[in-house]
């Protein structure tokens, strides 16, 4: 059985194992107070141009929800897409912190300046306002949960949005590292330090054992952070292991080369799919694919292989999704469309 069902199935790049290997008989100050987490923040704000506050984090459902429940007040709530992750792939956790998530529906999985404005006013119009749930803040993810790609115009309207109305704007970069070299990405990584107050730059799904490193670019924003790593149980003891991994994702363009290697294979996988006519749910741009198949090839494939079942579509059709990872090799690719070749034939 091969899995295409995300892209944190396997441990980690074997640079990082090397590494682990060479500090395994030094002693490290704890919760990230130590040099090699300094090395890699020095590292990540260098690639990010800035001087950027910054944190490790274990997780992204952990990240998510300190980040949002840190910058909001008891009586806001978050503004999301229908289709973000924290509204449907995490449990409740921001309404468990009790903060409502305020979602718009969107086609694409993008939020849109004019929507987020549409909502805000909407809000502040009521006679009512004082009795509902005030939009405290804006979160986005790129890629989304589409797997489509914020443009840097889109990104620059929404953020013109909330600077208006004077509201953080968070994104969510789990899958961070293939929206940099997805197709027509047109917003460089030192770009996001004016497009965005807070991001997290993911390390679980891109090469890591596991970590996220959260970025303030809003230093005010970030002052008491650290009391709610702790309360909300993100301050990790061995901090120094957190530090290490982005350290070495951060050295010698790894980060952006596994991003890469992923979209190069899905483009691969793409464009064989396409020679077959095979309609997607939504257009490619990074290391997801949306397939809309027969569900009797759907149940073939699932003998050999593991994938995300989407949705259904009609009666007889559904949607997978197809993830390619930072260590997924090519052939892979083509033994997966020889065996999609057997079946369909």
């Amino acid at each position: 059985m091969y899995s295409f069902k995300n892209d944190y199935n396997q441990t980690c790049h074997p640079k990082i194992v090397e590494a682990l290997k060479e500090i395994e008989d030094y002693q490290f100050s704890g919760y990230g107070l130590d040099e090699i987490c300094d090395r890699a923040k020095t590292k990540i704000n260098t690639a990010l141009e800035s001087n950027s506050d910054i944190h490790f984090l274990v997780g992204g459902t952990q990240t998510n929800l300190t980040v949002i429940s840190y910058l909001l007040k008891p009586y806001q709530g978050v503004i999301s897409v229908d289709t973000g992750h924290i509204n449907v792939h995490e449990t409740g956790a921001i309404e468990a912190c009790g903060h409502k998530v305020i979602s718009i529906i969107s086609n694409d999985g993008k939020l849109k300046a004019k929507d987020v404005e549409d909502l805000i006013k909407s809000h502040y119009e009521d006679d009512n306002c004082e009795h509902c749930t005030m939009p405290g803040m804006v979160y986005i993810s790129n890629p989304t949960e589409l797997g489509t790609l914020y443009t840097k115009k889109e990104l620059s309207d929404l953020y013109s949005v909330t600077k208006k109305y004077d509201i953080p704007l968070y994104l969510d970069g789990a899958r961070l590292a293939y929206a940099l070299s997805g197709l027509n990405n047109d917003i460089a990584l030192n770009e996001y330090k004016n497009l965005v107050d807070v991001l997290y730059i993911g390390g679980t799904k891109c090469g890591a054992l596991f970590g996220e490193a959260v970025v303030f670019n809003q230093s005010k924003l970030s002052k008491n952070f650290r009391y709610s790593m702790k309360q909300r149980g993100g301050m990790l003891a061995k901090g120094f292991l957190l530090g290490l991994q982005f350290d070495i994702l951060f050295s010698d363009n790894l980060y952006y080369e596994l991003g890469k290697h992923a979209n190069d294979i899905a483009f691969v996988l793409n464009d064989e799919l396409e020679k077959r006519n095979i309609k997607m749910f939504s257009k490619r741009y990074s290391n997801q694919l949306f397939l809309i198949l027969n569900k009797k090839v759907i149940e073939a494939l699932k003998e050999k292989y593991a994938f995300e079942y989407w949705s259904d579509v009609d009666e007889n059709t559904a949607c997978i999704r197809i993830v390619i990872s930072w260590s997924t090799q090519k052939e892979k690719i083509f033994e997966f469309i020889n065996d999609f070749d057997a079946i369909c034939m």
